[in-house]
């Protein structure tokens, strides 16, 4: 597993990144060798935040936390990766098509989901706006994302982080 840690307001010690490789470990059982992970760390006036995202075969896998110990913070991160994992396992191995997941047979039993409950269907004309146009009817209409058009007819996305700014998805080719 590759990893790569980068740290915001802050640069992360020797012990932090040993910690961070020992829990990934868990993960790297999982993928193996093949999946890259990317660690930020963030410095906040009242907090310290971990963000991982786990990058395997086009699938992501991402959790971010926030406590007042950024060790406490990366291990409830990597917690909340492996349940994630879990939650999804038997579409994870119909993707990935291997049986690697047994090595979490031994540890605690998070019930699996198997079907979605979709509870509304919308549609939504799209017409074309510039990046802040978008963030502005987003906000003004109290919703948390905003699909929108841009200049050159892609679709995108706007939507608000928890760091309180903006974050724009973009197609890819």
């Amino acid at each position: 597993m590759k990893i790569t840690i980068t740290g915001r307001n802050c640069t992360p010690r020797d012990s932090f990144k040993e910690r961070a490789e020992k829990r990934l470990s868990k993960i790297g059982r999982f993928f193996g060798d093949e999946c890259e992970a990317k660690i930020t760390a963030t410095v906040e006036k009242t907090s310290q935040a971990v963000e991982i995202t786990v990058l395997n075969n086009g699938m992501v896998f991402r959790a971010i936390e926030r406590c007042e110990n950024m060790n406490e913070a990366l291990d409830k991160c990597v917690d909340t990766l492996i349940r994630q994992i879990r939650k999804n396992k038997t579409r994870l191995e119909k993707k990935m098509k291997a049986s690697s997941f047994e090595a979490f047979a031994d540890e605690e039993e998070i019930s699996e989901e198997t079907d979605f409950d979709l509870v509304r269907r919308k549609s939504v004309f799209l017409k074309p706006q510039t990046v802040e146009e978008a963030i502005l009817e987003m906000n003004l209409s109290g919703h948390q994302f905003w699909l929108f058009k841009n200049e050159d007819g892609e679709i995108n996305v706007v939507y608000k982080r928890n760091d309180s700014g903006y974050g724009l998805l973009t197609p890819e080719a």
